[in-house]
């Protein structure tokens, strides 16, 4: 596993290091289910080359009571304005897990 993928894991398991945003889709569902979603987001491990292709643990879809959901993590700089120089680098890099459904993708 690279660096990125490992602070990607780190990250979506934690929700330490950067900021989780709800779509306005999934923001609307009840609290139970966002807590569901949330929680297969945090546990998801079936990473591999077929929903994986760059092995950074970036992107990935699951489904929950017949919809879609993505999962979609962006590097930024510290201050969130531009992308980062290095996402491997923590030091510079602030991680932003989207969560959304697919149609709203």
């Amino acid at each position: 596993m690279n660096d990125i993928a490992k602070l990607n894991d780190d990250f979506r398991k934690s929700f330490i290091g950067g900021e989780v945003l709800l779509s306005a889709g999934i923001a609307a569902m009840s609290s139970e289910d966002k807590a569901n979603i949330v929680s297969l987001v945090q546990n998801f491990d079936s990473f591999n080359d077929d929903n994986d292709v760059y092995g950074e643990h970036d992107f990935f879809s699951i489904d929950y009571k017949g919809n879609k959901i993505f999962a979609k993590i962006d590097y930024y700089d510290l201050n969130y304005e531009f992308m980062s120089e290095n996402p491997a680098n923590p030091d510079i890099t602030n991680r932003v897990l989207t969560i959304l459904l697919s149609c709203e993708y």
